[in-house]
Protein backbone atom coordinates (compact mmCIF):
# COMPACT_ATOMS: atom_id res chain seq x y z
CA UNK A 1 0.00 0.00 0.00
CA UNK A 2 2.72 2.23 0.83
CA UNK A 3 4.46 2.05 -2.91
CA UNK A 4 1.00 2.25 -3.99
CA UNK A 5 0.53 5.74 -2.55
CA UNK A 6 4.19 6.90 -3.13
CA UNK A 7 3.67 6.24 -7.10
CA UNK A 8 0.30 7.70 -6.75
CA UNK A 9 2.27 11.19 -5.14
CA UNK A 10 4.48 10.44 -7.65
CA UNK A 11 2.45 10.67 -10.35
CA UNK A 12 0.66 13.94 -8.98
CA UNK A 13 4.06 15.16 -8.64
CA UNK A 14 4.47 15.07 -12.14
CA UNK A 15 1.27 16.37 -13.56
CA UNK A 16 1.89 19.44 -11.18
CA UNK A 17 5.16 19.82 -12.61
CA UNK A 18 3.99 19.34 -16.41
CA UNK A 19 1.04 21.83 -15.46
CA UNK A 20 3.32 24.67 -14.30
CA UNK A 21 5.92 24.42 -16.66
CA UNK A 22 4.73 22.36 -19.90
CA UNK A 23 4.22 25.92 -21.97
CA UNK A 24 7.09 28.13 -20.33
CA UNK A 25 10.74 27.86 -21.29
CA UNK A 26 11.91 30.56 -19.02
CA UNK A 27 10.86 29.96 -15.79
CA UNK A 28 11.08 25.50 -16.04
CA UNK A 29 13.67 23.40 -13.99
CA UNK A 30 16.61 22.03 -14.89
CA UNK A 31 15.62 18.26 -14.60
CA UNK A 32 12.19 19.65 -16.49
CA UNK A 33 14.16 20.50 -19.47
CA UNK A 34 16.15 17.75 -19.77
CA UNK A 35 12.98 15.22 -19.69
CA UNK A 36 11.21 17.28 -22.21
CA UNK A 37 14.07 18.07 -24.84
CA UNK A 38 13.85 15.01 -26.97
CA UNK A 39 10.11 15.97 -27.57
CA UNK A 40 11.50 18.62 -29.72
CA UNK A 41 12.28 18.35 -33.68
CA UNK A 42 15.13 19.73 -35.27
CA UNK A 43 13.11 22.29 -36.87
CA UNK A 44 13.31 25.65 -36.09
CA UNK A 45 11.50 26.97 -33.31
CA UNK A 46 12.31 30.54 -34.08
CA UNK A 47 14.27 33.05 -35.99
CA UNK A 48 16.49 35.72 -34.74
CA UNK A 49 17.69 38.77 -37.08
CA UNK A 50 20.26 41.27 -36.54
CA UNK A 51 19.65 45.31 -38.03
CA UNK A 52 22.04 46.46 -35.82
CA UNK A 53 22.92 48.24 -32.43
CA UNK A 54 20.31 46.51 -30.20
CA UNK A 55 17.52 46.00 -33.38
CA UNK A 56 16.10 42.55 -34.05
CA UNK A 57 13.26 40.70 -34.78
CA UNK A 58 11.92 37.31 -33.59
CA UNK A 59 9.83 35.71 -35.60
CA UNK A 60 8.10 32.03 -34.12
CA UNK A 61 7.43 29.09 -36.11
CA UNK A 62 3.92 30.44 -35.71
CA UNK A 63 4.51 33.38 -37.64
CA UNK A 64 4.47 35.64 -34.04
CA UNK A 65 7.18 38.55 -35.10
CA UNK A 66 8.56 40.99 -32.43
CA UNK A 67 10.48 43.86 -33.38
CA UNK A 68 13.15 44.63 -29.98
CA UNK A 69 14.44 48.04 -29.80
CA UNK A 70 13.74 49.50 -33.60
CA UNK A 71 16.82 51.87 -34.75
CA UNK A 72 16.45 55.35 -36.49
CA UNK A 73 17.66 55.11 -39.95
CA UNK A 74 21.01 56.54 -41.32
CA UNK A 75 23.67 53.82 -39.61
CA UNK A 76 22.33 50.43 -41.30
CA UNK A 77 19.32 49.96 -43.82
CA UNK A 78 15.98 50.20 -42.37
CA UNK A 79 14.33 46.74 -43.01
CA UNK A 80 10.82 46.64 -43.71
CA UNK A 81 9.01 44.97 -40.43
CA UNK A 82 5.57 44.26 -39.75
CA UNK A 83 5.23 42.95 -36.67
CA UNK A 84 2.70 42.08 -34.05
CA UNK A 85 4.69 43.80 -30.69
CA UNK A 86 7.38 46.09 -30.22
CA UNK A 87 9.36 46.51 -27.25
CA UNK A 88 11.49 49.26 -26.16
CA UNK A 89 13.87 49.35 -23.45
CA UNK A 90 15.02 52.54 -24.01
CA UNK A 91 13.65 56.15 -24.83
CA UNK A 92 16.26 57.43 -27.64
CA UNK A 93 15.96 57.35 -31.26
CA UNK A 94 18.72 54.58 -31.51
CA UNK A 95 15.92 52.18 -29.13
CA UNK A 96 12.42 53.44 -29.86
CA UNK A 97 12.00 54.38 -33.21
CA UNK A 98 8.56 52.58 -33.82
CA UNK A 99 7.47 54.38 -36.42
CA UNK A 100 9.34 52.05 -39.04
CA UNK A 101 6.90 49.78 -38.03
CA UNK A 102 3.95 48.68 -40.77
CA UNK A 103 0.30 47.82 -39.38
CA UNK A 104 -0.60 48.23 -36.22
CA UNK A 105 1.33 46.51 -33.40
CA UNK A 106 1.55 46.26 -29.96
CA UNK A 107 4.10 48.64 -28.44
CA UNK A 108 5.45 48.21 -25.04
CA UNK A 109 7.86 50.54 -23.13
CA UNK A 110 9.85 49.38 -21.07
CA UNK A 111 9.73 52.85 -19.18
CA UNK A 112 7.28 55.82 -18.24
CA UNK A 113 7.55 59.51 -18.61
CA UNK A 114 9.96 59.79 -21.19
CA UNK A 115 12.38 57.29 -19.29
CA UNK A 116 11.90 58.78 -15.83
CA UNK A 117 10.46 55.39 -14.06
CA UNK A 118 9.74 52.01 -15.06
CA UNK A 119 6.30 50.26 -16.74
CA UNK A 120 6.32 47.08 -15.81
CA UNK A 121 4.79 44.63 -18.68
CA UNK A 122 3.95 40.92 -18.31
CA UNK A 123 1.28 40.24 -21.64
CA UNK A 124 0.89 37.30 -23.83
CA UNK A 125 1.20 38.09 -27.51
CA UNK A 126 0.09 35.17 -29.53
CA UNK A 127 2.05 32.52 -28.26
CA UNK A 128 4.44 34.49 -26.76
CA UNK A 129 4.96 35.79 -23.41
CA UNK A 130 6.74 38.75 -22.73
CA UNK A 131 8.09 40.84 -19.67
CA UNK A 132 10.49 42.95 -18.51
CA UNK A 133 13.10 43.50 -15.91
CA UNK A 134 14.31 47.07 -14.29
CA UNK A 135 17.64 47.42 -14.90
CA UNK A 136 20.00 50.51 -14.75
CA UNK A 137 21.90 52.10 -17.64
CA UNK A 138 24.64 54.86 -18.45
CA UNK A 139 23.75 58.06 -18.83
CA UNK A 140 26.03 60.83 -19.78
CA UNK A 141 25.22 62.49 -16.49
CA UNK A 142 25.15 58.82 -14.08
CA UNK A 143 22.79 56.05 -14.10
CA UNK A 144 19.99 55.90 -16.07
CA UNK A 145 16.60 53.58 -16.10
CA UNK A 146 16.72 50.37 -18.19
CA UNK A 147 14.18 48.03 -19.50
CA UNK A 148 15.65 44.02 -19.84
CA UNK A 149 13.15 42.03 -22.38
CA UNK A 150 12.50 38.26 -21.73
CA UNK A 151 10.56 36.11 -24.08
CA UNK A 152 9.11 32.80 -23.29
CA UNK A 153 8.43 31.28 -26.35
CA UNK A 154 7.18 28.08 -25.09
CA UNK A 155 10.01 26.24 -26.38
CA UNK A 156 12.47 28.96 -25.96
CA UNK A 157 13.75 31.33 -23.44
CA UNK A 158 15.01 34.28 -24.93
CA UNK A 159 16.63 37.99 -23.07
CA UNK A 160 16.96 40.96 -24.70
CA UNK A 161 19.52 42.91 -21.78
CA UNK A 162 18.61 46.53 -23.18
CA UNK A 163 21.56 49.15 -22.44
CA UNK A 164 22.46 46.99 -19.16
CA UNK A 165 25.24 48.52 -17.56
CA UNK A 166 25.47 46.37 -14.88
CA UNK A 167 26.06 42.98 -13.35
CA UNK A 168 22.97 41.43 -12.86
CA UNK A 169 21.29 41.28 -8.76
CA UNK A 170 19.92 38.01 -7.89
CA UNK A 171 16.36 39.60 -7.99
CA UNK A 172 16.90 40.04 -11.34
CA UNK A 173 18.52 36.51 -12.28
CA UNK A 174 15.58 35.10 -10.71
CA UNK A 175 12.88 37.28 -12.70
CA UNK A 176 14.78 36.64 -15.55
CA UNK A 177 14.66 33.19 -15.00
CA UNK A 178 16.73 30.17 -17.46
CA UNK A 179 17.88 31.76 -20.53
CA UNK A 180 18.17 29.82 -24.07
CA UNK A 181 19.47 32.99 -26.35
CA UNK A 182 21.07 36.02 -24.42
CA UNK A 183 21.32 39.65 -26.58
CA UNK A 184 23.95 41.04 -25.01
CA UNK A 185 25.29 44.67 -25.09
CA UNK A 186 29.17 45.53 -24.92
CA UNK A 187 30.22 48.82 -26.14
CA UNK A 188 31.19 50.34 -22.36
CA UNK A 189 29.67 53.63 -23.18
CA UNK A 190 26.16 53.32 -22.49
CA UNK A 191 26.34 49.92 -21.59
CA UNK A 192 28.58 47.76 -19.44
CA UNK A 193 31.84 46.44 -21.51
CA UNK A 194 33.05 43.80 -22.59
CA UNK A 195 34.52 42.10 -18.69
CA UNK A 196 31.12 43.41 -17.41
CA UNK A 197 28.99 41.49 -20.32
CA UNK A 198 31.57 38.00 -19.59
CA UNK A 199 30.85 38.08 -15.80
CA UNK A 200 26.96 38.54 -17.02
CA UNK A 201 27.63 35.64 -19.50
CA UNK A 202 28.54 33.25 -16.33
CA UNK A 203 25.93 34.74 -14.17
CA UNK A 204 23.00 34.06 -16.99
CA UNK A 205 24.79 30.59 -18.34
CA UNK A 206 22.62 30.86 -21.49
CA UNK A 207 23.25 28.31 -24.17
CA UNK A 208 23.89 31.00 -27.24
CA UNK A 209 25.11 34.77 -26.89
CA UNK A 210 24.55 37.28 -28.94
CA UNK A 211 26.91 40.60 -28.57
CA UNK A 212 25.07 43.73 -29.51
CA UNK A 213 25.49 47.87 -29.03
CA UNK A 214 29.03 47.59 -30.32
CA UNK A 215 28.59 50.07 -33.77
CA UNK A 216 30.83 47.72 -35.82
CA UNK A 217 33.85 48.49 -33.50
CA UNK A 218 34.78 44.71 -33.64
CA UNK A 219 38.01 45.27 -31.04
CA UNK A 220 34.79 45.52 -28.45
CA UNK A 221 33.37 42.22 -29.98
CA UNK A 222 36.98 40.48 -29.84
CA UNK A 223 37.51 41.20 -26.60
CA UNK A 224 34.00 39.98 -25.02
CA UNK A 225 34.92 36.66 -27.06
CA UNK A 226 38.41 36.13 -26.08
CA UNK A 227 38.75 32.27 -25.16
CA UNK A 228 34.84 31.73 -25.29
CA UNK A 229 33.34 29.01 -27.99
CA UNK A 230 32.88 31.77 -30.62
CA UNK A 231 30.87 31.47 -34.22
CA UNK A 232 31.26 34.20 -36.49
CA UNK A 233 28.01 33.95 -39.28
CA UNK A 234 28.38 36.20 -42.49
CA UNK A 235 24.52 36.66 -41.71
CA UNK A 236 22.32 38.64 -39.91
CA UNK A 237 19.70 35.97 -39.08
CA UNK A 238 20.24 32.84 -36.94
CA UNK A 239 17.93 29.88 -37.09
CA UNK A 240 16.62 28.70 -33.86
CA UNK A 241 15.94 25.29 -32.72
CA UNK A 242 15.50 23.81 -28.82
CA UNK A 243 16.62 20.52 -29.64
CA UNK A 244 20.03 21.99 -31.24
CA UNK A 245 21.00 24.10 -28.31
CA UNK A 246 24.86 24.13 -27.48
CA UNK A 247 25.34 22.39 -24.15
CA UNK A 248 27.34 24.85 -23.12
CA UNK A 249 27.39 28.41 -23.81
CA UNK A 250 28.16 29.26 -27.36
CA UNK A 251 28.80 33.00 -28.81
CA UNK A 252 27.29 33.85 -31.92
CA UNK A 253 28.19 37.01 -33.96
CA UNK A 254 25.86 38.25 -36.90
CA UNK A 255 26.94 40.33 -38.89
CA UNK A 256 23.68 42.92 -39.96
CA UNK A 257 22.75 44.44 -43.23
CA UNK A 258 25.37 47.14 -43.77
CA UNK A 259 27.84 46.16 -41.35
CA UNK A 260 31.10 48.48 -41.77
CA UNK A 261 34.24 45.50 -41.98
Amino acid sequence: MKTAGALVCLAFFLTVLGTAHGDTACQDRPMARGWIRSAYAAEADASLQYFGHNFFQIKTQQGTAIVMDPLIPGRYPTPKVTPDAITVGREHPNHNYVQLAQGNPLVLRGLSQFGADWNRIHTRVREVTIFNVPIYQNGVAGALKGAAFVFDLGTLCIVHLGDLSHRLTSEQLQQIGRVDVALVPIDGTYTMGPETAREVLQQLNPKIAIPMHYRDNFFLVEAFVRGLNTRWLNSDTLLLSKSLLPDTTEIIVLRPQGARD
